[in-house]
């Protein structure tokens, strides 16, 4: 057995076998001697409290305050982008929507659009199908923010915060299911349009949330905004300016909380966001409060957006033209709320043997992609977000890899922990609002 790096690897019948363990610890903490150093080294993480996910942060220590700090980062890791090698481009959004699991619209559309973009169909796509997907992607954003605020609320002692974040994140659910099927992972988006059209249901659920959420955000304000532990907890702390954020290529709130305005729904639309009013919430601080405002006056922008996107919905169909790339979209419901009817199931098996074996084969093999590679990036809740795809010309991706906002956010840690309280660990890292199974995926 040999050791090469941080792994000892030893070869097998089935070929070299690398052993990763737990990274530098021993070597930190054996190059400390107790006696003539007061130095503690701690790991926080990798439980769930505290760290927004299985992070792991190996913390250096002379008394409370921090003078090193390593994110460890893999106790999520699901082989996502691997797995996608191995099913056809449909099938491809039941595995990135697993990804960062706050935000699965946003996996799904950045992922989607990449595939679109490879096939040249990216104009063919309908008014409908587009603005659906931008409506539910802004959903998406507030029910993200929703949990951000919520579980950084408890972390920093405002409980309360915690129950009336996730109270109204279940009014968003509910729409998401009465249209998906499922709360959370929808594999809504899909290449050439969405999988089914909204219901008038949910259309009257999304106006009365219209209603209903910008009084809960003045609720939150009033419990937080002026209460002087959250502001001790939050101003000054985590600072990040922007020169830190662009050096570590850090994006998303975190970035415009230093007073860059950089969206790529303005900078560089796309799915039609350039035909909409919205503004692009700033903060001068650069500190945990700063993002805490750009969060929230972000919501109130996703509002405006949701209500826009409501008057644009004009009726049509919700999937491309194109039958030999659309996956069957006009189903009729079964009875277990998201099959297809036995009607919708003798409609198909009644059409000629062609029709038939085409349906058969466009669902069991899938669609051929031209060869090539493209990058699309997206604004997610938490960043850019993008995928570069690559195609050999076959029915499935040769490659895929997705550039996660989380996994670049978190190398921030250390310049925003080092020098700053235990404490503070908590409130900084929870501020970039990193979800792991992005992160690892």
């Amino acid at each position: 057995m040999t050791t090469s790096g941080y792994a000892t690897e030893r070869e097998t019948t089935e070929g070299r076998v690398f052993t990763v363990t737990g990274g530098d610890w021993d070597t930190v903490t054996g190059s400390i001697d107790p006696l003539s150093n007061e130095k503690i080294v701690v790991n926080m993480g990798p439980q769930h409290p505290s760290t927004h996910g299985v992070l792991r942060l190996v913390l250096e220590l002379e008394g409370e305050t921090v003078t090193e700090a390593r994110p460890v980062i893999g106790y999520l890791h699901t082989g996502i982008e691997k797995n996608l090698e191995y099913r056809n481009w449909t099938q491809g959004t039941t595995f990135v929507t697993r990804a960062d699991y706050l935000a699965p619209l946003f996996n799904e559309a950045a992922y989607v659009f990449a595939v679109e973009k490879l096939l040249g169909i990216e104009e063919q796509i309908t008014d409908r199908a587009r603005t659906i997907r931008l409506l539910f992607m802004e959903l998406n954003r507030i029910s993200s923010h929703l949990v951000w605020i919520a579980t950084t609320g408890m972390e920093l002692g405002a409980i309360s915060m915690m129950l009336y974040g996730f109270r109204e994140r279940e009014y968003i659910l509910d729409i998401f299911e009465e249209t998906t099927g499922l709360r959370m992972n929808h594999a809504y988006f899909r290449p050439g349009g969405v999988a089914q059209d909204v219901p008038a249901s949910a259309i009257k659920k999304i106006r009365d949330f219209l209603v209903y959420m910008p009084k809960k955000l003045k609720e939150y304000e009033a419990m937080l905004s002026g209460q002087i532990i959250w502001q001790e907890r939050t101003q000054n702390v985590g600072v990040l300016d922007v020169t830190g954020c662009l050096s570590l290529g850090v994006t998303g709130p975190v970035l415009r909380a230093s007073g860059l305005a950089w969206d790529l729904r303005k900078t560089m639309p796309y799915s039609g966001y350039e035909n909409y009013e919205f503004d692009v919430p700033t903060a001068q601080t650069a500190d945990v409060w700063g993002r805490y405002l750009v969060r929230m006056a972000e919501i109130r922008e996703s509002l405006k957006l949701v209500e826009q996107a409501l008057d644009k919905l004009t009726p049509g169909p919700v999937m491309i033209a194109d039958k030999k790339i659309a996956w069957p979209a006009q189903l009729a419901i079964g009875v277990d709320g998201m099959g297809n009817s036995l009607e919708h199931v003798a409609k198909i098996m009644g059409q000629s043997m062609e029709s038939l074996i085409h349906h058969f084969k466009l669902v069991t093999e899938g669609f051929r992609v031209p060869p090539g590679q493209v990058y699309v990036g997206i604004e997610s809740p938490r960043g850019e977000l993008g995928v570069h795809a690559v195609s050999d010309g076959g029915t499935h991706p040769y490659r895929v890899h997705m550039r996660d906002p989380s996994f670049v956010n978190l190398q921030a840690i250390p310049a925003m922990a080092e020098g700053a309280l235990l404490a503070d660990v908590i409130a900084g890292g929870a501020s970039l609002d990193p979800v792991m199974g992005g992160c690892d995926r």
